[in-house]
């Protein structure tokens, strides 16, 4: 089982994920940099958090146009496993892997502190170590994080922001997110997974939350199943 990490210039959060990974989940991992596109096969590839260069046009909008990007996109075609957090899920947006866009927070400003999520399907290769309609705890840490579809989409959510009980509130969807949603499926099995939470900033509980660790554990189960 090797999974990917796929770094750009401006990414921030590459080793972060990849030692959860590799120390926590115990899995091959490679940080792989941009230019060097991917010389050997994965079963998971993921696009951690930062600053994409060329955000200041639109968050990720010039690392979705980069050559690896033509991989990726083979990749999950394929059927294989594509995590984007936070600006990867930006970069996953604008390279058409998921549907809709993330832009501007509804009240523009950075924002970074815990968020509550709903988990909306526990049958995928993400989510299969959750119960449906769970709700775990996530930080968020973004200024352009507000997910909007395009219009006539029909989107498959993974997460909503909701509060500590489940509901969906105004005052729980911290960037005005369309219908809460904060994590978005794409690929032909769901195997594509655009989420703007951190997952791997709550893979242990020395950082107050190891709920973010199951998404890991749960493409790793996927993989390890199919392999069957």
């Amino acid at each position: 089982m090797r999974f990917a990490v796929i770094a750009f210039g401006g990414s921030n959060c590459d080793y972060d994920t990849q030692k959860v990974l590799t120390e926590v989940i115990g899995v091959e991992c490679d940080r792989v940099w941009y230019k060097d596109g991917l010389s050997r096969s994965y079963d998971a590839i993921i696009l951690p958090g930062g600053f994409s260069y060329g955000d200041y046009l639109r968050a990720g909008a010039i690392a979705a146009r980069t050559p690896i990007m033509n991989q990726i996109r083979d990749h999950a075609i394929r059927g294989g496993l594509v995590l984007g957090i936070c600006n990867g899920a930006q970069i996953l947006a604008e390279s058409g892997l998921i549907r809709g866009v993330f832009t501007r927070n509804a009240y523009p400003k950075f924002i970074c502190r815990q968020a509550h999520l709903r988990v909306e399907t526990a049958q995928t290769p993400f989510t299969n170590r959750f119960k449906l309609h769970e709700v775990i705890s996530v930080p968020i840490a973004h200024a352009e994080g507000r997910y909007v579809p395009s219009e006539g989409d029909e989107v498959t959510a993974g997460f909503r922001f909701c509060d500590e009980k489940g509901v969906l509130t105004t005052e729980s969807n911290p960037n005005g997110s369309w219908e809460s949603i904060t994590g978005v499926f794409g690929g032909p099995n769901l195997n594509v997974l655009a989420m703007m939470p951190h997952p791997e900033r709550a893979s242990e509980m020395i950082l107050g939350s190891s709920d973010g660790k199951r998404i890991f554990d749960s493409m790793a189960h996927y993989i390890q199943v199919s392999a069957n």
